[in-house]
């Protein structure tokens, strides 16, 4: 999956002499390492992974906290606050409007509905769907939210999780059967991550709806965790099919993954 640019060191950031403001800078790296780290960490951590002073990190803190974009908790270590969830929100809104026209073109390509999905929490939520010119085609609601082990795209955003942190997913969401073909078990689901590793895309063989296939891949170096998928009836997207549309798939997605890093790069 992909990870935020909090990994990186300061040095090799952007920095207020190219026209960036640092202290924002860093409040907004503190934040995704925070995240990186789960969502607490200590000020120690912070400042180990940042290289930044403690009295730095102490006084970025007090601002995030004071604008409850951070909180700090009892046992004195810092968690995300809760004014990001309607950052975060309005954000995946917008991804998936960005999203649309390559869609579009995937549907127009493949000449199946084309859909674009985030892992939110232990959840696969839908932003952005542009639907089949067939008179057969599969709909899926934007906001529907759906566990990831049934699905092709939850599949394609946890296929390179740690097996440790998918177990532990897993026994939060539990593994209920949608069809008959649904993976029903943890050793089962990391097998078939394995087989998207191999293969590059995530297939959902009937296992979310009895009659529906699902090809799916992950965006690369997408600014949160997303991916793109195809949908459509079993006759339609057949083993044929899919030599055909996955090579589609994956080149629609590094379009998009270019594109939004331009757009953060404009921003």
């Amino acid at each position: 999956m992909p990870t935020s640019s909090a990994s990186t060191t300061d040095a090799s950031k952007p920095s207020a002499a190219s026209g960036g403001v640092q202290s924002l800078e860093r409040a907004f790296d503190l934040l995704e390492r925070m995240a990186d780290a789960g969502g607490e960490v200590g000020l120690s951590e912070l400042s180990a992974s940042s290289g930044l002073p403690l009295p730095t990190i102490h006084r970025l803190m007090r601002t995030l906290v004071a604008c409850g974009y951070v909180r700090q908790q009892a046992n004195r270590r810092y968690a995300l606050g809760p004014r990001l969830i309607r950052l975060g929100e309005s954000a995946s809104r917008l991804l998936g409007t960005w999203a649309r026209p390559y869609l579009t073109r995937l549907v127009e390509e493949t000449g199946e509905t084309a859909n674009m999905a985030l892992l939110d929490g232990d959840e696969i939520v839908y932003v952005a769907q542009v639907p089949s010119k067939h008179s057969m085609r599969m709909f899926t609601e934007v906001g529907r939210r759906v566990l990831p082990h049934s699905t092709g795209v939850g599949k394609a955003l946890l296929a390179h999780t740690p097996p440790e942190e998918v177990r532990a997913l897993l026994s939060r969401t539990g593994m209920p059967a949608a069809t008959e073909k649904t993976i029903t078990t943890a050793d089962g689901f990391l097998d078939a991550l394995e087989q998207v590793r191999r293969a590059g895309y995530a297939v959902d063989d009937n296992e979310q709806e009895i009659g529906v296939r699902c090809l799916a891949v992950s965006v690369p170096n997408s600014p949160t965790a997303a991916a793109i998928s195809i949908s459509g009836p079993a006759g339609r997207v057949t083993e044929a099919a899919t030599d055909r549309i996955v090579p589609i798939l994956q080149g629609i997605a590094q379009e998009l993954s270019t594109a939004l890093a331009n757009t953060g790069a404009q921003a």
